[in-house]
């Protein structure tokens, strides 16, 4: 998900998304340690993705979104 589509969220369907993206990092690392990922890629970019939320998440609070 890029940072424009979570910038069109609400403060609410932000913090779910954001809460859904934890989850699935958190699937993601315990198939990497159980060695059943096959995507290896998909770690860095949904962490990414979490960053990006929490970032806009930041800036909505601040007001500058």
């Amino acid at each position: 998900m890029d940072a424009k589509e979570l910038r069109d969220l609400t403060a609410d369907e932000l913090t779910v998304k954001l809460g859904e993206f934890s989850e699935e990092l958190f699937k993601l690392r315990f198939q990497h340690a159980t060695s059943q990922l096959e995507q290896t890629h998909r770690i860095p970019e949904v962490r990414k993705t979490i960053a990006r939320a929490k970032t806009i998440m930041l800036q909505k609070q601040a007001g500058r979104v």
